[in-house]
């Protein structure tokens, strides 16, 4: 009868007695068996559910994005605005601004304050305004005249600088000619 033995590479026999000694930098305990703090399981549980809830309250639009409307109303027209109050750094967004005249408006221009513009690139506005300036860092749009019953929407969209954090007042005012019509006052909260 023949008997085989396992062999290894060098063609002795495993033997513990003649295992080599354990290589430099390595710790047993902590390599072999998982014992540190890195491998102690509430620690890791604790990590993965800080991310957990991050996302989550990603989900549930705590840091921003979902557009909400605010509208003003007046005798002479009534405005709405249809944006996020809550962004992030890096997003694309669109404000959406409609003015509905109750009697003709001959000369109108539509006020942002400048924490619209602060930390914040414009990339399309859409219709094009008849001019635009900037008054005390206030940005004016003339939109011309509208009709008694008709509507006039702007669109904008702005894209946030990613290292733009804070919040600031975005208020957004309707004048006719010199008079102001009316005003909608916001904060705007941009999270890192």
């Amino acid at each position: 009868m023949v008997t085989c033995q396992a062999q290894d590479w060098n063609g002795l026999s495993p033997n513990p007695a003649r295992m080599a000694d354990i290589p430099d930098r390595i710790v047993l305990r902590r390599h072999l068996e998982l014992r540190s703090w890195a491998f102690f399981r509430p620690i890791r549980y604790a990590l993965l559910g800080l991310i957990g809830t991050f996302l989550v309250l990603g989900l549930f639009n705590v840091y921003g994005q979902n557009p909400q409307t605010i509208t003003a109303t007046s005798a002479k027209a009534d405005l709405e605005l249809y944006a996020p109050d809550r962004v992030r750094g890096g997003l694309l967004y669109e404000a959406r601004f409609t003015i509905t005249a109750h009697q003709k408006l001959n000369h109108v221009v539509l006020r942002l304050q400048s924490g619209w513009a602060e930390s914040q690139q414009m990339n399309t506005i859409e219709p094009s305004p008849i001019a635009q300036t900037s008054r005390n860092g206030d940005l004016l749009f003339t939109l011309g005249a509208i009709a008694k019953g008709q509507k006039y929407t702007l669109y904008i969209e702005f894209q946030v600088n990613p290292t733009n954090v804070g919040r600031r007042s975005a208020d957004v005012a309707l004048y006719e000619g010199s008079e102001r019509i009316l005003t909608i006052e916001r904060m705007l909260k941009v999270f890192p």
